[in-house]
């Protein structure tokens, strides 16, 4: 059967977590990993997680819906629309957008995004993912 909602994820973003991606990615912008210069010297006044961390959460939402089929062909579009700080919780959400059969696929795309505690959007996008008729319930 095809979701129409996804499984929402609830993630707390911690300064390790933000540390740990940070050496799985390379990326060692201050503005990260040292919540004393991104306090001088940046508008956030504290740092902020990695994007693409933020970003992860989303692709782990349509992995654990689509598993093999997102991971073999998935493919995610998002903004990043505010920070997330180390301290905040986000929830992942997907809703169906459209579905349309593709060969021996159907074709879904979802809306997707994740939201901070405070339900502000900081991710928004759209997912897209072909699944193959036979793990489709008709």
């Amino acid at each position: 059967m095809i979701p129409g909602e996804l499984p929402q994820l609830q993630k707390r973003v911690t300064q390790e977590q933000v540390e740990r991606y940070a050496q799985a990615s390379g990326d060692f912008n201050p503005l990260h990993t040292d919540p004393e210069y991104a306090a001088a010297t940046t508008s956030y006044g504290r740092n902020i997680a990695h994007g693409m961390l933020v970003m992860a959460f989303l692709s782990e939402m349509m992995a654990a819906a689509f598993l093999d089929a997102w991971l073999s062909g998935g493919k995610l579009q998002a903004r990043f629309r505010a920070p997330v700080y180390p301290g905040d919780t986000v929830t992942t959400f997907g809703a169906i957008k459209s579905q349309r059969e593709a060969g021996e696929t159907v074709h879904l795309e979802y809306i997707v995004g994740c939201r901070n505690q405070d339900g502000g959007e900081v991710v928004t996008g759209e997912a897209t993912v072909d699944v193959p008729f036979s793990a489709v319930e008709r």
